[in-house]
């Protein structure tokens, strides 16, 4: 048998790569879309990204990174109400719904770094995605929640939210920290959370490669929960049907088989990937969605004329609706006084102001600093 040279020198083994869990939260797909240049800069800097959501989280996240793996994770798959009036009572019914989710989801997390060597977790805005052993980030631009009855509401909703985002590691906030913001009071409030915050600038999964615009050509962006995003659907499908021009319906229902028949004007989807969307809205004279944070940050870059339409009684869209308004970012209408042929006309006459956003090595940096930390650990 040979004799081992104690003396000769051996390979290292090789640094295996930081295993990030990304998991985004389940109230439309404005989390899981925001989520996409977070996983795309992981995956630059190196990192073995896995991600976790379930249904249309699930869908698009899968299309988007039809490689990395992903895992089911039962969202909290909050009911809305048919009316703007009964959301705030719907949303206290669920509470203990909402809440028994995040234990479950606490559970799920413990099970999975045991079982797949998770080095961090990166939560968006899911309050249970907390671990004790490893870094564990909460992203959100809600650290103030705006409630409809009062100012002494939204301190106890604060107090409330800062006791599960002080269990995690940090909290990345994705807006601009100076004047120049997009998210006003909600990103910005009076007292902040004990655990660092750090603010990352705006998120877009869109570069802009400026394709002309089509005249007259409109760009409906549907999202959010049912019903409510199937009344915007049905109030515009009545409407559009009028329209003397072109217009594309993107429906926001990723792997939904259902589809409605397009025309030679009108053309509806039921999802598109972030390079055709992005295509479509570079194209469009207006685009018209919610006033959802995601699309707001996506509209902003490419510094697109929106007509932005909350949905009823969702407090922070319609505060969002009502201060990107003020400062003359988008025009915004309620979805009771939409009409496709009156929002155009006012449109038509509303002085856009497009603020320069330029989020710069922000996000990079937040990153580079995790996985510094990471591989020192």
């Amino acid at each position: 048998m040979s004799k081992i040279n104690i003396n000769q020198p051996t390979k290292e083994k090789p640094l295996r790569k930081p295993r990030i869990l990304v998991a985004p939260l389940d109230w439309g797909l404005g989390h899981a879309t925001r989520c996409i240049p977070i996983i795309r800069e992981l995956m630059t800097q190196g990192a073995d990204v896995w991600l976790a959501g379930e249904r249309t989280q699930k869908d698009l996240l899968q299309q988007e990174f039809p490689d990395l793996p992903l895992l089911t994770l039962e969202g909290y798959r909050i009911k809305y109400a048919s009316s703007g009036i009964g959301l705030l009572f719907s949303i206290f019914r669920q509470t203990g719904k909402i809440i028994s989710t995040i234990k479950k989801e606490n559970e799920w997390l413990k099970k999975m770094v045991a079982e797949h060597g998770f080095d961090a977790v990166i939560s968006d805005n899911r309050y249970g995605l907390y671990h004790p052993d490893i870094p564990s980030i909460f992203i959100t631009h809600q650290l103030t929640i705006k409630s409809p009855l009062d100012k002494w509401t939204e301190k106890i909703l604060q107090k409330r939210n800062y006791l599960y985002i002080n269990q995690f590691r940090e909290c990345w906030v994705p807006d601009a920290e100076d004047d120049n913001n997009l998210a006003g009071a909600l990103s910005h409030p009076e007292n902040k959370p004990l655990v660092p915050v750090y603010y990352i600038g705006s998120l877009s999964r869109f570069k802009i490669n400026n394709e002309p615009v089509k005249h007259n050509h409109l760009l409906f962006i549907l999202s959010g929960p049912e019903p409510q995003r199937s009344i915007l659907e049905n109030k515009i499908i009545q409407q559009i049907a009028h329209y003397p021009s072109t217009a594309t319906i993107v429906r926001g229902l990723p792997g939904f088989e259902s589809i409605i028949p397009s025309t030679s004007l009108i053309k509806f989807y039921n999802h598109l990937p972030a390079d055709e969307l992005k295509k479509e809205i570079e194209q469009a004279s207006y685009v018209i969605s919610r006033s959802g944070y995601s699309t707001i940050m996506d509209l902003i870059k490419m510094k697109k004329k929106s007509i932005l339409i909350p949905t009823p009684g969702q407090t922070e869209q319609e505060y969002l609706a009502s201060y990107l308004s003020k400062k003359q970012f988008a025009f915004c209408v309620s979805q009771k006084e939409f009409s496709l042929t009156g929002s155009l006309k006012d449109a038509e006459q509303f002085s856009y102001q497009f603020p320069q956003v330029n989020s710069g090595q922000l996000l990079p940096q937040a990153i580079t600093k995790l996985l510094s930390s990471l591989h020192q650990h």
